[in-house]
């Protein structure tokens, strides 16, 4: 590793560690909450470990607590987790040209967390090099990835034990809150996220969640909308 990829890689992790706060009661939560749905612990432990995103875990476990049909389980899960997909498509000018196997690491690490410290790490230092980009992106993985695993472990082993008034809870709008509000950054941004708070809370009383899957689409087509006036008009700022 040379003096650049090193720094980068410390840059990144100095920039993921503050979502050790987040990430430690929101993993706690789910190992407590897979358990009390009848998850033992090492199948609490590799559901984690398998799918590693939390959204889409606590929607697949709520569901399948419901006895919701497989098939919404699996497309319930798929669409709280189609951001993935955007993600990697941003993220795909900068990584692209890695190596096939850092490509996949990439590719299974790809969180929330470490795609916002990235793609704001990488549009801010547009100089650095693919080694370089890489190496930043694996130091934000450091403190967030190894910690969901353990807590959820924790979580899973403490089950009930942990009582409500600690209010865990509270770590799941909070991550996305920080994780969302530093990137509303166009008209665009700030209309999509609009839309999809007000389609979700409209159709809430869909069952299975269904409403989410409304949501999601019905904000990334007005913001696409938005961003397509916002050019012809000559109005729109690359963020």
């Amino acid at each position: 590793m040379t003096t650049e990829t090193n720094s980068a890689y410390w840059q990144g992790v100095r920039d993921g560690a503050p979502f050790f706060l987040v990430v430690t009661p929101f993993a706690m939560l789910f190992g407590v909450v897979a358990t009390e749905a009848g998850l033992n612990v090492a199948e609490a432990l590799s559901f984690s470990v398998v799918v590693i995103a939390g959204a889409a875990q606590f929607t697949a476990l709520q569901l399948m607590v419901d006895q919701a049909p497989l098939f919404v389980v699996l497309a319930s899960a798929l669409a709280v987790n189609l951001r993935m997909a955007m993600y990697s498509a941003s993220l795909t000018p900068h990584l692209g040209r890695a190596p096939l196997w850092q490509r996949m690491l990439i590719a299974y690490f790809l969180v929330d967390q470490s795609y916002a410290c990235s793609i704001m790490a990488f549009e801010k230092h547009r100089d650095w090099s693919v080694a370089q980009k890489v190496a930043y992106f694996f130091g934000v993985v450091t403190p967030i990835c190894p910690m969901w695993y353990a807590m959820t472990l924790v979580g899973a082993w403490i089950g009930s034990a942990i009582p409500t008034e600690m209010g865990l809870d509270f770590a799941v709008p909070i991550t996305f809150i920080a994780l969302i509000a530093p990137m509303l950054r166009t008209g665009a941004h700030r209309a999509a996220a609009l839309a999809s708070v007000v389609l979700a809370l409209g159709f809430g009383w869909l069952p299975y969640n269904l409403g989410l899957i409304v949501a999601g689409i019905g904000g990334m087509v007005v913001g696409a909308q938005v961003e397509l006036v916002l050019r012809r008009t000559g109005k729109w700022v690359d963020p």
